[in-house]
């Protein structure tokens, strides 16, 4: 059945090479989505919606749309900062015409309150957060950013809206935000979980929220984006305890007969914990037995071990961890394994040594 996307903006970009950057979003949107079309006139089709791109003169047009207010800002937002991304040139302010007005809220965001917490293991703490209207938090991505005070007491401004699709500050002070998996989420509730390693040291926000989160503490929450497993027979799963939250959603979503692999790289014995799934599952726990996170090659050792099927049955491979480990996996699965295009998606979670997102992924 196909979706209505009942839902448009519209925005023209005057640019000194059109054509240059309509060829290298279409080239870019083909990782992403079903593009038809030539560099001159294309649409692309990401499932939340469509992009539709025509070369007009020196000038570019877009037109989004999508079924809900959240896809609909999330096409606005990409093609905006791609058409940036490209060019070679400057680019002149971006305006689009309908979707959400400049300076209104920003339909992806929710405020959201602290209700429970509880230890899972002795390094790891999950908060239940409350707020309202959530379903468009149960599709289409397993992960979330929070928004943070910077300091305990101060409380920071919210993002809204800008003219050119992407999000705009108020003045004052503003949040820290970090990438956290929606481990469980009941959208009649009004409820998500979010699970907190709970490293140590003063640039951990993260991790200090959730030690000293108490019941009715708010925080800020946009998304949803980014985790989804793709479809095949045959599934691995590998990561630290970073990942252990994306790994224990993604295998209860997975259906029955499926075959998977969880490789979970710990501390130590005690960070074990219940993972459930309807597919057939291998789960194997690697321990450092104490040594720093980061300081061993227990995972890349562990993935590159497997013999991955030779029987035709489809192959998927996920990974979430230290940034050298995932180099050292995706390499590994470039160079030796040969996978089909698509057939693995390896992202750094952190980077020893420094705080903060990483943005390395495929």
């Amino acid at each position: 059945m196909t979706t209505q996307h009942n839902l448009r903006a519209e925005t023209t970009i005057a640019i000194s090479s059109p054509l240059d950057v309509m060829a290298r979003l279409r080239d870019h949107f083909v990782e992403h989505g079903a593009v038809s079309g030539s560099d001159e006139r294309w649409s692309a089709d990401f499932g939340i919606g469509t992009v539709e791109a025509a070369v007009r003169a020196q000038a570019m047009q877009f037109r989004v749309q999508a079924s809900d207010e959240t896809s609909l800002a999330f096409l606005q937002w990409g093609v905006t900062e791609h058409v940036g991304e490209f060019a070679d040139g400057p680019v002149p302010d971006v305006v689009w015409q309908g979707g959400i007005s400049a300076g209104a809220p920003l339909p992806y965001f929710r405020e959201m309150r602290v209700v429970r917490a509880a230890q899972v293991t002795p390094r790891m703490r999950r908060l239940t957060l409350a707020g309202e209207d959530l379903r468009r938090f149960s599709y289409g991505g397993l992960h979330m950013r929070l928004l943070l005070a910077p300091k305990k007491g101060i409380n920071p401004v919210w993002p809204v809206m800008a003219a050119d699709g992407r999000q705009a500050w108020p003045e004052g002070p503003r949040p820290v935000n970090r990438v956290y998996t929606i481990r469980r989420i009941d959208v009649e509730a009004g409820e998500i979980d979010v699970d907190f390693v709970l490293h140590e040291g003063d640039a951990m926000p993260g991790a200090t929220f959730a030690a000293e989160a108490a019941a009715g503490d708010v925080v800020g929450m946009t998304g949803p984006g980014g985790g989804e497993l793709r479809d095949a027979d045959w599934c691995v799963l590998a990561g630290d305890e970073t990942a252990l939250p994306a790994i224990g959603r993604m295998l209860e979503e997975m259906p029955t007969g499926r075959k998977v692999v969880a490789m979970i790289e710990i501390a130590d014995d005690a960070e074990r914990q219940p993972l459930t799934s309807r597919a057939d599952l291998d789960l194997r726990w690697l321990s450092r037995e104490g040594r720093p996170a980061g300081t061993t090659p227990l995972l890349a050792d562990a993935v590159k071990s497997l013999a991955l099927p030779e029987d035709g049955r489809s192959v998927f491979i996920w990974a979430g961890c230290e940034h050298a480990a995932a180099r050292e996996i995706r390499t590994y699965l470039r160079k030796e394994c040969d996978l089909p295009r698509g057939s693995s998606l390896i992202a750094a979670y952190w980077r020893r040594g420094k705080s903060g997102e990483v943005e390395d992924r495929d």
